[in-house]
């Protein structure tokens, strides 16, 4: 959808950015689109957008907060004077979002105007938004962990009154994510445990697609899923890690 608004998208841009700039592989031309990326961040963060997962516009929490990742992640392979302003605007963000869209449970609720959790709030801490330690953080995991997390597996978010399974299968992206969400809590072997259930729902090419029924052990969905094979390496490689988060831990 060439009309579609994803603030997300610049958030995800920025950490790859970052990743690049963190093996000094960033040359002018790159640095110029990362100043591009935040100046339409800076503009356009009050905006509603469609969020990580394409539907209605909202003011999405996940959305928000990921562009407080990026910038932070960037803002440590700038210059000081522009990693300092990055900075002020992540911790903005940040606190833009808890203003509207923390839960009285002290997790990350979806939206303003809804309360739900969503697995896509585990990415903040994940990606550095928030510390994994932040009470914030602790909650969202523990939240999605006892609400959306099935038999090993994680569906993305409760769609309405139906009940979980009936309208979509698990996400195996979310599955990866709360393999690393838990590793980066110190949850080792439930982080393993994670992601071996989730490994194991591929088809005969060990191809992924994007969803997973867990009551019929059949896949759904795109095949194959790039955003599930991306998690599944990330994971892979975070796991081997055992002895600390496999990510930065943010800061604000």
């Amino acid at each position: 959808m060439t009309d579609q608004f994803q603030l997300d998208a610049f958030g995800e841009a920025l950490l790859l950015l970052a990743a690049a700039g963190r093996l000094d592989r960033l040359d002018t031309g790159h640095w110029r689109a990362v100043e591009t990326l935040v100046e339409s961040i800076e503009k356009r963060w009050r905006e509603p957008d469609a969020g990580i997962w394409e539907i209605d516009d909202r003011r999405w929490a996940h959305s928000r907060l990921t562009c407080a990742a990026g910038l932070r992640r960037i803002s440590e392979v700038a210059p000081a004077r522009q990693g300092s302003q990055w900075q002020r605007l992540a911790d903005q963000l940040v606190a833009d979002t808890n203003s509207d869209c923390l839960h009285p449970d002290g997790r990350w609720q979806r939206a303003p105007d809804d309360p739900r959790i969503d697995a896509a709030l585990l990415i903040p801490s994940i990606r550095g938004a928030i510390p994994a330690t932040d009470p914030r953080s602790v909650a969202t995991v523990a939240a999605v962990r006892t609400d959306l997390g099935r038999h090993g597996f994680v569906y993305r978010f409760q769609p309405g009154e139906q009940p979980l399974g009936e309208a979509e299968g698990a996400f195996l992206l979310c599955g990866f994510l709360m393999a690393l969400a838990d590793h980066q809590q110190g949850n080792n072997l439930a982080a393993v445990r994670w992601f071996e259930r989730n490994r194991t729902a591929c088809g005969p090419p060990g191809l992924f697609t994007e969803e997973f029924d867990i009551g019929q052990r059949q896949l759904r969905g795109n095949l194959p899923q790039a955003f599930v094979h991306a998690l599944l390496f990330e994971a892979a490689h975070g796991l081997t890690d055992g002895y600390g988060p496999c990510v930065g831990s943010g800061t604000g």
